[in-house]
């Protein structure tokens, strides 16, 4: 593939969306940074053409660079001597060519040697490396963990941290514990404050870092002695440089070989506060959290898009019964299908990350000066809204991605079982996106008082109200139908008035959600551009209501009593 960028159109019709012009308004303040800085845009269509630019030179890199390492990368990966990680050949290759093209801290200000890139452009580079291999995009994309320091930091903490990952630094953000995976309120590594040297030190283990010998960490720690929850934890920052933490060892995983993730060993560690005491996980992880889920939501889009890739090229290419297979209405079936969740799921994606930019941008112009009234109403509005699409795009994005590449293996047949076919490695590496950074289970337990409290459902009659085409119209009304039934079960379940019910049912309310919001945004795409999105949209809500109907089958037919058979 020449340029992972150009060659699909679908990205550059979501860089523009409508909703980009108060996206660069805000960013931008006005665009006051071209008086200093010869790189900053002049104006809307300036900075648009500044991220079309990036985007293609990202393309043009993971097509030159990163594709071709791939294969080696995920044969050779990552290895662990003295304590320290020392990357595969063609990953050290890859950050190389990245930080060259000045692709590092692509969203932080121009001050501290950033792009200024809203949240948007820079997940559709993240979704283009992860097309190519999700491993390295694991490394690239932790770039995002400085969203949070940027945001909790203090003043001299981001003049000094900032520029050092605009410049090609790594970083990590060390959570999980042995003993402490999804539960963090768990975690017990512990952070005492050194009276003589006026620091933290850190001691103890982290488990399943991923790119855990990275040159900046962000770190969950117990600040407060004597306590076993949430409140106790706090958020340090640990330099690399300063020594204290050894890698232990590279766990020997499924997929994502490229990327390592290391069980490390905090010994005496020096570290430094990050924001207050005693928000590490309250404030601090759940920011932290929400940009890595987006992050993973992007990488399962890339692995579909792979999947679709490679199965539509050998669809193509390989001939049975003196016909190519993608002749064979089974197999056209499953790509098209593979095609029609690719693509719902990245308007998801994509519109998530898009509320998540103005929230943020108009969060951080609030540092700077009080937000006139209708601005604090736009930041609620959208703060709300990212929190409320984020599990869903994260969930759901995961679940595409290892139901695509599973499909994609299908369309190979026999060939995709060996492991000469690049099929084998994008079926390994999505196997971890419904699982890391929260599993889908996880991002239920998020969405799922977005359900009862009605918030999806106001989204959903939002984008009722909204113009679409002609031609989409049938579709539409049966959406809506698909919409109507997801009111009845809620309300069903909701009036049982029983707790273990509402969870039993949980992830079919979650997915009947989803699939509503990507089959309104679905129609929205195809109103906008037929050529690119009528044929998704029309296998896309044949999909969705299926899925409809089956979890309006179950959960109409589930009651109370019948709790116990499902506890056995």
């Amino acid at each position: 593939m020449s340029n992972f960028y150009t060659e699909h159109p679908e990205l550059k019709f979501h860089l523009n969306h409508p909703l980009m012009e108060r996206i660069c308004e805000l960013k931008e303040r006005g665009y006051r940074d071209k008086d200093q800085f010869d790189y900053a845009p002049q104006d809307y269509a300036d900075a648009m053409d500044s991220y079309d630019k990036v985007l293609e030179i990202t393309g043009q890199i993971t097509a030159d660079t990163i594709a071709p390492n791939a294969e080696g990368v995920d044969q050779e990966g990552p290895r662990c001597e003295a304590g320290r990680v020392h990357y595969a050949s063609g990953t050290v290759d890859n950050l190389d060519a990245m930080v060259k093209a000045g692709l590092n801290g692509m969203t932080m200000p121009r001050a501290y040697g950033g792009l200024n890139f809203p949240i948007t452009p820079y997940t559709m580079c993240a979704e283009i490396v992860a097309a190519a291999d999700a491993g390295f995009g694991n490394i690239w994309s932790l770039q995002d963990c400085i969203e949070t320091l940027y945001e909790f930091g203090s003043p001299d903490q981001l003049s000094r941290y900032i520029p050092r990952i605009c410049q090609g630094e790594t970083m990590s953000m060390d959570l999980t514990e042995p003993d402490a995976g999804s539960d963090l309120q768990s975690v017990m590594l512990k952070a005492t404050y050194d009276e003589a040297e006026g620091c933290w030190r850190l001691n103890g283990v982290k488990r399943f870092i991923t790119n855990g010998d990275a040159d900046l960490h962000l770190v969950l720690a117990r600040s407060e002695e004597g306590t076993h929850d949430g409140r106790g934890l706090s958020m340090f920052i640990y330099d690399k440089r300063n020594g204290g933490v050894d890698v232990r060892r590279i766990e020997n995983k499924l997929g994502i070989h490229g990327s390592p993730t290391c069980e490390l060993v905090y010994k005496n560690a020096k570290a430094e506060l990050c924001g207050d005491r005693k928000l590490g996980l309250i404030k601090y992880v759940m920011a932290l959290m929400n940009g890595a889920r987006l992050g993973i939501a992007a990488q399962s889009v890339g692995l579909s898009q792979a999947a679709y890739n490679e199965a539509l090229a050998y669809a193509r290419d390989r001939k049975q019964f003196g016909k190519a297979i993608i002749e064979f209405p089974a197999v056209y079936d499953m790509l098209s299908t593979i095609k029609a969740k690719l693509d719902a799921g990245r308007s998801l994606l994509y519109m998530t990350a898009r509320y998540v930019d103005i929230y943020k941008a108009l969060d951080d112009i609030a540092r700077e000066r009080k937000l006139t009234p209708e601005e604090r109403q736009e930041q609620k509005r959208y703060a709300r809204l990212a929190d409320a699409l984020t599990p869903l795009a994260k969930g759901m994005n995961s679940e595409y991605a290892n139901q695509n590449a599973y499909d994609c293996i299908q369309v190979h047949g026999g060939s995709g079982f060996m492991m000469e076919y690049a099929c084998q490695r994008i079926y390994r590496d999505a196997r971890i996106t419904s699982i890391y950074e929260g599993t889908t289970q996880l991002q239920t337990v998020a969405a799922i008082r977005y359900v009862t409290n009605g918030t999806y459902l106001n989204l959903l009659g939002e984008y009722a109200n909204m113009q679409y085409s002609e031609a989409v119209q049938p579709m539409l009304a049966r959406v809506q139908k698909m919409v109507d039934k997801l009111a009845e079960c809620t309300e069903h379940i909701k009036s049982a008035q029983n707790q273990e019910l509402l969870d039993l049912a949980a992830r079919r309310l979650y997915e009947m959600a989803a699939v509503c919001v990507m089959s309104y945004l679905i129609l929205q795409d195809a109103t906008a551009n037929a050529d690119l999105f009528t044929e998704s949209a029309q296998v896309y809500v044949n999909y969705a209501e299926a899925e409809i109907e089956k979890h309006n089958k179950f959960l109409n037919g589930i009651i109370v009593e019948q709790l116990a058979a499902y506890r056995k």
